[in-house]
């Protein structure tokens, strides 16, 4: 190629024919997106490549022009794959960059022709679609692993006991596991509901022109399944002014950080001196300038602090999308930087979460002594019930043994047995039986419940949904 269509290809915009003044430089920055867009280079690469496979099906070009647009776009994909691709100041898009640099090795005669019957508004679509619809897949797997991890150690530590709590107060006695794999199902429909999102997402937008439709015939259900799509998208302006598939994907990045943040919540409380149920791994945790005695739990601080970030990214995109008018806007340029760091945020926080769990260590002999007495007023209202006394009468009766206990600064446990019988006649020497933990532990049998027999079925449902 001569040095002097070189130097043309790299001035020319692709839009500027209409145009004989320049443009304000200050304008150009403001308009330009390749600072973010160029992650999306290779999926811009191969839906140009699969646009010139259906342009030559269509008889727009010829098989030799063919050839030559997907063999100089592979040489595109690899300058950026190696890191030599280089960003010349006119390139305002992914797109205009990849489309220069494909015409500077093959020559304007056929790489102008790649853009025939097709508009950046159509382009941009599918190379946002390819690029969420790949890497949601690589959360997926990352995502996996931490339900996976939460199930190991739900496996091994089945027998550790420990409060559960309502309202932050202590409640009933659970196992630790329980509380583990309460967790392990908030990921696994996090899980289900992006894999959902991808399904979605994953129909083809390519062939919609500008808004109108592409004037060439082309082949949209043949470029859906070149570039591994479900479906194509039916409605040309529905295809290049959608982008319902990012807030969705915002929403559901919001919910699972939401989800991340409640588990660090719990672990940072559980770390406290007050509660010390639970030592985090150096590995995860910080000091302090001024006090040596501390060890901050850092990670997951930023874990919940990045909560907010990610749905600060869902707000903002949702009020832009708000107020536009139908199919494409320049607004909708504002959709990438939401998406990829939300995406970012995510793939990080994830692996530092599997990280934070897989080397927590916990204190058995701490959550056991955290259980006490009053948290089995309810199995000492349910051992009335199992003599035929109605639930609304036990629960009074309950209430009136935690008082008298707290009146006399002893454990309900320690009460005498006339101090029952006095409450209700139905109690005998065997009510002292409920006070065992692991006892009302395992009556919470059915389905769902805390008992080891429930907490096995639950790691097995996990299991086998892993496998």
């Amino acid at each position: 190629m001569s040095e002097h269509l070189q130097k043309k290809a790299k001035t020319v915009s692709l839009w500027g024919g209409r145009f004989t003044g320049k443009v304000d430089p200050l304008m150009e920055k403001f308009n330009a997106s390749i600072s973010f867009d160029k992650r999306m280079a290779q999926a811009d690469v191969v839906g140009s490549q699969a646009y010139a496979k259906a342009l030559c099906r269509s008889g727009i070009i010829t098989e030799h022009e063919r050839d030559a647009l997907v063999n100089g776009l592979q040489q595109v994909g690899e300058e950026w794959k190696n890191g030599t691709f280089e960003i010349s100041p006119r390139d305002e898009d992914i797109h205009t960059a990849n489309e220069r640099r494909l015409t500077e090795i093959i020559g304007s005669d056929i790489g102008g022709k790649l853009h025939t019957g097709r508009s950046r508004n159509d382009q941009v679509a599918t190379d946002i679609r390819i690029w969420l619809r790949d890497e949601a897949r690589i959360l997926l797997n990352i995502l996996k692993e931490l339900i996976k991890c939460f199930v190991d150690r739900a496996t091994k530590e089945i027998d550790v006991l420990m409060p559960g709590y309502t309202h932050l107060q202590r409640a009933q006695p659970i196992r630790w596991s329980h509380w583990l794999l309460s967790y392990a199902f908030y990921f696994k429909a996090d899980y289900e509901r992006l894999e959902q999102l991808i399904s979605r997402c994953n129909q083809l937008p390519l062939g919609s022109g500008a808004l109108a439709g592409n004037p060439f015939t082309v082949d949209r259900e043949f470029i859906a399944q070149e570039l591994g799509f479900e479906g194509v998208v039916p409605n040309s302006l529905y295809g290049v002014g959608d982008r319902d598939f990012i807030a969705e994907f915002l929403f559901w990045s919001s919910l699972t950080m939401c989800h991340l943040s409640r588990w660090a919540e719990d672990l940072i409380i559980y770390s406290t001196a007050e509660f010390n149920f639970v030592v985090l791994a150096d590995a995860y945790s910080t000091g302090s300038s001024l006090m040596p005695q501390k060890k901050n739990s850092d990670s997951l601080e930023l874990i919940r602090g990045k909560s907010g970030r990610v749905f600060g990214d869902m707000t903002g995109f949702l009020m832009t999308l708000k107020g536009l008018p139908s199919t494409y806007n320049k607004d909708l340029q504002e959709d990438k930087e939401p998406l990829f760091d939300a995406y970012d945020t995510l793939h990080g926080v994830l692996q530092i979460a599997t990280g934070v769990l897989a080397t927590l260590t916990i204190k058995k002999e701490n959550m056991l002594k955290a259980l006490s007495p009053d948290m089995l007023a309810t199995d000492l209202a349910e051992y009335l019930v199992r003599k035929g006394v109605p639930f609304r009468e036990t629960h009074n009766i309950a209430g009136r043994a935690v008082r008298l206990a707290e009146e006399r600064g002893c454990g309900m446990n320690e009460l005498k047995l006339e101090d029952f019988q006095n409450l209700h006649h139905l109690f005998t020497e065997d009510v002292y039986d409920i006070f065992k933990y692991e006892k009302s532990v395992e009556n919470r049998n059915a389905i769902g419940g805390t008992s080891r027999k429930t907490v096995e079925g639950q790691i097995t449902l996990l299991e086998n949904w892993l496998a």
